[in-house]
């Protein structure tokens, strides 16, 4: 089979390489999955670097987030199981993780109904109970991660403001239902969530860049509201000023999906439960912005760590000459 390995740490355009290698072999507990799509996520860049808390030995095939198919027929969502990662014709996964890929959506999109609508879910749900006239402030909101939130906000009733950097990714948080964008190239964001809300700020946000974003998150924050702080896209994690959350009396809250698999799977289904009624009623789906081939994915994998694409760019094995489908 065709599969994506990493031999050396390094940016992922450069460590990248198509190779022919062996299917991988399930192990105790693990099911062969045949690759339908592949989404692509900012931890298979930091993977690639070597800057992601799970660091899978050498040699490696990334890709953490697919739509796959049984042996059996099936059709099922799942997290590969490293070394063996999506970025190939072949990936393993734990049997017991599998969940059935929603009927309403295509290969590309039910891969990404996982990873960022799960972290989505669990962060402004259960971490931040977001309710309905809530104001959700949404960092990089034409992005993967959130786009996922912006949707799932508006589902919930929440007004939803989305900052982003620049005229195509404006444009693409609009068409997601953004009430507010807010480009943070060419305006002030504190001060533009200030006029947005009146000067109260926002009861909820939802931080997946970190860094300066950060610090505009604790200084847009309503009274009593709440920031998921859920990753840090920008490479700079912040110190947060505790005294300032004393004093405004804010909560900062920290999502780590990956966390529920082993303490709470039964969640995970559950939401997932959730996930597939939303996309069944189309209150949700999934923004795939881009349909590549595998002989792409090295390049594709660099753009998304170059923050220059939007929603999530997937890798389809079967998809032949690079034409979307």
């Amino acid at each position: 089979m065709q599969a994506w390995q990493v031999h050396e740490l390094g940016e992922p355009g450069e460590v990248m390489r198509l190779a022919d290698a062996e299917r991988p072999a399930p192990g105790a507990g693990q099911v062969l999955l045949k690759v339908r799509a592949a989404n692509i996520n900012f931890p298979d860049a930091l993977m690639c670097r070597g800057h992601y808390q799970v660091r899978p030995p050498l040699p490696f095939t990334p890709g953490v987030e697919i739509c796959g198919e049984t042996e059996d027929g099936r059709r099922v969502i799942a997290n590969p199981a490293l070394p063996h990662g999506g970025f190939a014709e072949y990936a393993v996964a734990d049997a017991a993780t599998l969940l059935p890929a929603p009927e309403a959506l295509d290969d590309a999109e039910a891969a990404a109904l996982h990873i960022g609508y799960q972290t989505g879910w669990f962060g402004l749900h259960r971490r931040a109970a977001l309710r309905a006239g809530e104001t959700l402030l949404v960092h990089a909101a034409a992005g993967g991660v959130g786009s996922a939130a912006v949707q799932l906000g508006k589902a919930a009733g929440a007004t939803v403001i989305g900052v982003v950097g620049g005229a195509g990714k404006t444009a693409v948080a609009r068409e997601l239902g953004c009430d507010v964008v807010i480009d943070r190239r060419e305006q002030d964001v504190v001060a533009a969530v200030k006029e947005a809300t009146g000067g109260r700020g926002a009861d909820v946000i939802y931080d997946p860049v970190g860094g300066q974003a950060y610090a505009q998150s604790a200084k847009t924050v309503a009274f009593e509201g709440r920031i998921v702080v859920v990753g840090f896209a920008s490479g700079t994690i912040p110190s947060p000023a505790l005294n300032h959350a004393l004093v405004k009396n804010y909560a900062i809250l920290g999502l780590h999906w990956g966390l529920y698999n082993t303490r709470k799977p039964e969640l995970v289904r559950q939401c997932h439960e959730q996930l597939t009624d939303l996309a069944a009623r189309g209150a949700v789906k999934p923004l795939v912005s881009e349909r590549v081939p595998l002989t792409a994915a090295a390049d594709a994998v660099q753009r998304v760590a170059d923050g220059v694409t939007t929603g999530r760019v997937a890798v389809l094995p079967s998809l032949e000459n690079g034409a979307d489908a």
